[in-house]
């Protein structure tokens, strides 16, 4: 028989509870990735003053980082999961608080166990219930099927002006009030999610209705589709993908600023280069989103993995200069969460949007293993060597390994053989 539909036995897709025009939930959304998104980006810029007024080595520092990542990896699937089952705004909620009070405590943190509480473990688990994962599943379910690739690139690229934003306001406030209150300041600005997390509520998976449950088939379990899309070869290939861009992400954001001071440089040009990765990020995402809904989403992301691997070749070939370090910041930041577009549009399109947070979130995993394995080898082979250079070559590796594993994934809604007649 024909491929079906991609959620053929699930029941009438969630509907938002009030009756928002889809640019307000794209406006809420996007807004939630910018407060979320932009403190996270920054953590590389405490780098040096937290280890220097304590005389830790970076490689605590990144310890606390790599927990966060791993974390915010193993807690994206069940805050998905929860989020369809009961909806989004009591999930995104909990991650901002969560996320608010470690950055508070971080501030106050003068032990490495207090650090990795703090900046690894509230962190970590705030970021998986309240970042991009969870605007993009309920994008999915409130949003028209027209609007869907556009509206993650938007939400994308309003996480990138986060990126964009908080370097210079973070590298200033440091400046004038000190790092720790920075840090207490960027705390609170979680709050502000609450309120405006209410424009992207929906509603749990209601049970079919008595009367239905003869004339439908039973809808899909969590362990059912957990089932199908393991056994699915295209997802598996892009959850694999999806490992470099964590690993390339994770250690940039963290080490760049500190490896642009050991290349001669001074903080402030870390600052810059961070900010110019979200702000072109901003340009990458749109046109990620743009182009995963009208072209291949697997050659898209070839592409940008592989264009990830020639700029940092180029970057580590030529003299470090701040000229340099903004070019690398621009070309890096077309390609930085340009993967997420297709990465989540390929999840909706193999297995629909009923279970797609739960789904991007075991994707999402992947991308922070790889997020905890480059910011730990950052971190102890800098220790141990005295320099970055095997992190950056083995970024290049696995630039070009993402780009040929994404190639075979077929763009097509999983099989589901129709139900038996009873």
């Amino acid at each position: 028989m024909s491929s079906l539909p991609a959620s053929p036995a699930a029941p009438s897709p969630p509907r938002r509870s009030l009756a928002l025009p889809a640019f307000v939930i794209i406006a809420a959304g996007g807004l939630i990735g910018m407060i979320t998104f932009g403190p996270r980006s920054v953590f590389g810029l405490f780098l040096l003053p937290m280890t220097q007024e304590f005389g830790w080595g970076r490689d605590v520092f990144a310890v606390s980082v790599a927990i966060q990542n791993l974390l915010w990896g193993v807690g994206s699937p069940f805050a998905g999961a929860v989020a369809d089952r009961f909806g989004t705004v009591r999930v995104l909620w909990a991650g901002a608080l969560l996320y608010g009070a470690g950055l508070v405590l971080m501030a106050y943190a003068q032990t490495p166990l207090v650090l990795h509480l703090s900046a690894g473990v509230l962190v970590g688990f705030g970021l998986s219930a309240c970042s991009f994962n969870l605007v993009l599943a309920a994008f999915g379910k409130l949003l028209p099927d027209h609007l869907k690739s556009l509206g993650f690139g938007l939400a994308t690229a309003a996480g990138s002006f986060g990126q964009f934003l908080f370097p210079p306001l973070a590298r200033g406030l440091m400046d004038t009030v000190g790092w720790q209150e920075t840090l207490i300041l960027f705390g609170f600005s979680m709050l502000l999610t609450l309120p405006v997390a209410v424009a992207l509520a929906t509603r749990g998976n209601a049970k079919p209705a008595p009367a239905a449950v003869s004339a439908a088939p039973a809808p899909q379990s969590i362990s059912g589709a957990l089932a199908e899309a393991f056994r699915h070869p295209s997802y598996v290939m892009l959850v694999l993908g999806f490992f470099t861009c964590g690993f390339q992400l994770a250690f940039v954001t963290v080490h760049m600023p500190a490896y642009l001071v050991d290349q001669g440089m001074t903080l402030s040009v870390g600052a810059y280069t961070l900010a110019l990765i979200g702000l072109f990020n901003i340009v990458g995402s749109l046109t990620a989103g743009y182009l995963s809904g009208r072209f291949s989403r697997k050659w898209l992301l070839a592409a940008i993995y592989a264009g990830r691997g020639l700029a940092i070749i180029v970057f580590m070939l030529v003299p470090t200069t701040p000229l340099s370090c903004y070019l690398f910041g621009a070309v890096f930041g077309l390609l930085w969460l340009s993967t997420v577009p297709p990465t989540s549009g390929l999840v909706m399109l193999m297995f629909g949007t009923r279970y797609m947070a739960m789904l991007y979130g075991f994707a999402f995993f992947s991308h922070q293993v790889g997020g905890f394995i480059g910011v730990m080898l950052g971190g102890e082979l800098y220790e141990s060597s005295g320099s970055y250079a095997v992190v950056w070559w083995l970024s290049v590796a696995l630039s070009f390994a993402s780009a040929a594993i994404n190639l075979p994934i077929r763009e097509a809604p999983v099989h589901r053989p129709a139900p038996q007649p009873a």
